[in-house]
């Protein structure tokens, strides 16, 4: 187990951007020994969810519980690894026999890639691409005959039977003192504050950052920039949030959980989890995260570390569980890249790579 030393002084944000001093650290350190050996104690479970007939699943880094604990809802890319174009609707939900139950979204995102359900049963998606043409590799993209047609980039609140209730962000996207470029997670606190981590690419000047909103979705502040240092983030791909209230961001490209207050404080980094792609925390603080690109993605650090989903304590930062990637020569992303674990500790893991979605139940003793 990690021992937690008293924490004494928070260092703000912006304070960090002007000392570079770095914070505490109660979770091992940047060269730490890989947590690659702890035991599984549980059995993988394909094929649970049933697709109607005739569909397959695309790429999905998408995986939430719904408000009553036990049913799944999940953001899938339309079959492909984009719905740019397709009929299909690409928000699913999934009672706890794996039944499709309710399917929405058509037409409306292009590159599903967070989501989230809010206390009321509200279900927010990201859509972090757009629908302009892509030129091949090497060459400048053709130019878009009518720009009007351009959307993606935004943030959408569904209600839990379909309906569009908000959306925030500039269609097609914005950057700099604009929002959104590349929005990855949505989370909303208990008392209805938004954050959006923003920012998939790690070419350097990438947008890296986290925004907070209000409950009407007025913009409040915005913390973190691109970088590896203290207080910067490089593909801040994942949010979740403790029952302290602290916002823990999968700050993927830089192998780290960063954690903070929900000013931007940052109060705690963590590297045992290794290399972050989605992060769930339970009601009991129980922390499950899903590294989906360690051995064959990033540095020399991460390519280490085996891929798979790590299970501890969100309260010490401890590791005590481990399921592996079976794969045997993992493509650049495999395993699960979003996670989820209902209320009776059965976890749900959404693979890009395999273009599934599995279910982790804990073998009986």
């Amino acid at each position: 187990m990690i021992q937690r030393r008293p924490f004494v002084i928070a260092v703000s944000l912006s304070a960090l951007l002007v000392s570079g001093r770095a914070p505490a650290q109660r979770g091992g350190s940047p060269d730490m020994t890989p947590v690659n050996d702890l035991p599984n104690p549980y059995q993988t479970i394909t094929g649970w969810a049933k697709l109607p007939e005739g569909r397959t699943w695309g790429s999905t880094s998408a995986v939430e519980i719904d408000r009553d604990g036990v049913s799944i809802w999940v953001a899938e890319r339309c079959q492909q690894n984009s719905c740019t174009g397709s009929n299909l609707p690409a928000i699913l939900k999934f009672d706890a026999n794996g039944n499709l139950v309710k399917s929405f979204g058509a037409g409306i995102l292009n590159f599903p890639h967070g989501i989230h359900v809010d206390r009321d049963g509200n279900v927010w998606v990201t859509d972090g691409q757009d629908n302009r043409p892509r030129g091949r590799r090497g060459e400048p993209p053709p130019p878009v005959a009518d720009p009007s047609a351009i959307y993606g980039h935004q943030v959408f609140k569904f209600s839990p039977d379909g309906q569009l209730l908000m959306t925030l962000g500039t269609k097609g996207g914005a950057r700099d003192t604009a929002f959104f470029w590349q929005p990855n997670d949505v989370l909303v606190a208990p008392d209805g504050s938004i954050f959006v981590a923003e920012g998939h690419s790690s070419a350097p000047g990438s947008v890296a950052r986290i925004l907070k909103f209000d409950r009407t979705g007025k913009l409040l502040k915005t913390f973190g920039s691109f970088g590896s240092g203290p207080g910067q983030l490089d593909q801040p791909h994942a949010l979740a949030m403790d029952s302290r209230g602290r916002l823990f961001v999968g700050d993927r490209s830089n192998n780290r959980i960063v954690i903070m207050d929900q000013e931007g404080t940052i109060l705690d980094t963590w590297y045992q989890f290794s290399r972050p792609s989605g992060i769930y925390i339970d009601a009991q603080d129980r922390i499950y995260v899903a590294d989906s690109e360690s051995g064959s993605v990033g540095n020399g650090r991460s390519r280490t570390w085996k891929r798979g989903i790590r299970i501890g304590s969100a309260r010490d930062g401890s590791v005590t569980a481990f399921i592996p990637d079976p794969a045997q020569s993992p493509p650049s992303t495999s395993s699960a890249e979003g996670v989820a674990a209902d209320r009776n500790g059965v976890i749900y893991g959404a693979e890009v790579g395999e273009r599934a979605l599995k279910r982790y139940v804990r073998n009986e003793r």
